[in-house]
């Protein structure tokens, strides 16, 4: 058995795709309506409720025990682009983890959890140029 992609049930198709499209950069690689995928290798769902037979009001937002994380090159410019976008709602303002690497999360449209955190190569080149500068 092969596991394909994680999917994430959405209520309003156009606006899950203009937000994975223009403020992650992702690109559709398979449109087949009610079920899009895409180049970061998830798919988002239409109509789920419908679709495994669970009641609607069972299919919960902001449950907060799942995310997307996404790595970002240049985190810099990253949270500037974020800035573009007046309706982004934050979990949290970016900060750094103990590890070093700095990330922030944002809700998508449908309020589940998006973390963008900078890439963990970066983080060690950064920490290796700190060790030089001591």
């Amino acid at each position: 058995m092969k596991f394909t992609c994680p999917l994430i049930a959405v209520d309003n198709l156009k606006a899950s795709k203009r937000f994975y499209e223009e403020v992650l950069g992702q690109r559709i690689v398979l449109d087949l309506g009610w079920n899009v995928t895409f180049s970061g290798g998830f798919a988002i769902q239409l109509n789920f409720a419908d679709i495994v037979s669970v009641n609607k009001e069972s299919v919960m937002k902001r449950s907060h025990n799942f995310e997307l994380y996404f790595e970002e090159e240049d985190f810099d410019a990253f949270i500037e682009h974020l800035k573009e976008f007046d309706d982004i709602e934050y979990v949290h303002q970016p900060k750094k983890h103990d590890w070093q690497q700095r990330v922030v999360r944002i809700y998508d449209p449908d309020k589940h959890i998006i973390e963008i955190g900078e890439s963990m190569a970066v983080v060690a080149k950064r920490l290796f140029r700190l060790r030089d500068i001591y």
